[in-house]
């Protein structure tokens, strides 16, 4: 019997077929899994990651409820096209307090891996009222909508309480003052001395963000959502960064 009246005997037997199917999906997942068991962390560890504040993560909340991952993906890959254009390629550390990760697929706009700093603050309140005002061939729609929308925090503690619980290293000094952090973040004026403590600087020696971000009096959607655009690839210095494989 010939290698292809044997493949035809497999194809022709439902039973046999899906025995020898698990038994190859079974090899390839062990093959893949058992490594990991003997892996101290699967994810390499990388100076200056630190969760995000109560704002910036309340600002990550709702770039996932207006669906923004559907147009702008979080991850460069390690090609050179895309290196030259957003910067050094994605760490799996930088999404490693994510849930869920906001990697994409698909990029109608621009990668926002690494769009913190790069463009002011009134630049965003620009951009996101009337994107075609700064970028005319954009076909975002507009969200100006925000900075009407007022947000007092009544939910964060429990939202920082929620990722805490799913592993990410928020102290149970942080949940505590989850609220007053969300606030002092963006109140220049005010007493952020804690938030600066508990967060501390980034692999830059730059402190929190702490500004009004949208210029308005009230801390509305628009600030919490341009505190998460302005950290996002700041964390990591990639100037003194090594991977573990050239160490």
């Amino acid at each position: 019997m010939g290698i292809l009246d044997k493949h035809k005997l497999i194809e022709r037997n439902a039973t046999l077929l899906m025995v020898l199917s698990l038994l190859v999906v079974t090899i390839g997942g062990i093959v893949q899994i058992t490594p990991l068991f003997y892996l101290e962390n699967t994810i390499e560890k990388v100076d200056g990651m630190r969760p995000y504040t109560p704002l910036e993560l309340a600002g990550r909340e709702i770039f996932v409820r207006e669906g923004c991952y559907g147009c702008h993906s979080q991850m460069i890959r390690p090609m050179r096209d895309e290196v030259e254009r957003y910067g050094h390629y994605s760490l799996a550390a930088e999404s490693m307090y994510d849930h869920p990760f906001q990697w994409g697929s698909k990029r109608t706009g621009p990668d926002l891996a690494r769009v913190g700093g790069r463009y002011s603050d009134e630049w965003h309140v620009d951009h996101f009222t009337y994107a075609k005002g700064v970028v005319p061939e954009s076909v975002m729609p507009p969200y100006g909508f925000l900075a009407d929308r007022v947000i007092d925090g009544h939910y964060i503690q429990d939202l920082v309480s929620t990722h805490q619980m799913v592993g990410v290293p928020y102290s149970d000094e942080m949940v505590e003052s989850a609220l007053a952090d969300f606030t002092a973040q963006a109140d220049p004026n005010g007493d952020y001395a804690g938030l600066e403590e508990r967060y501390g600087e980034d692999a830059f020696g730059t402190p929190v963000n702490v500004r009004n971000f949208d210029g308005q009096p009230a801390l509305t959607e628009m600030d919490a959502l341009i505190a998460f655009m302005q950290v996002l690839g700041t964390m990591v210095d990639f100037s003194t960064f090594t991977p573990v494989a050239n160490r």
